[in-house]
């Protein structure tokens, strides 16, 4: 899925507000894409056991963050530091699926 919610390509910048402009662009979409993607976090909890296991889900987890630092390695990012980042990302999810299954 590639979404372009940027008004000018990298190279279109005239100066260096276009730059941050762009790069706020990008930023509001992530959040607004964190934000959905936390959706989805509060609706897979009706499909999981109300056990601390289950919020868990070790295996998922490791299978998600292979699967981002593969995603990383493609884009040219550093892969460690995207393991990094949704590490932390999935820890906060997890938690506030504990928060919503009571645990």
């Amino acid at each position: 899925m590639e979404t372009n919610v940027t008004n000018k390509k990298p190279s279109e910048c005239q100066n260096i507000n276009d730059v941050r402009n762009e790069i706020d662009n990008i930023d509001n979409a992530i959040i607004t894409l964190l934000s959905e993607r936390f959706d989805y976090v509060k609706e897979v909890v009706k499909y999981k056991e109300k056990t601390s296991a289950s919020a868990e889900a070790s295996d998922r987890k490791k299978a998600v963050i292979e699967k981002r630092r593969q995603w990383a390695e493609e884009k040219g990012l550093n892969p460690d530091i995207i393991e990094d980042i949704y590490t932390r990302l999935i820890q906060y999810f997890i938690s506030e699926e504990k928060k919503i299954m009571h645990l």
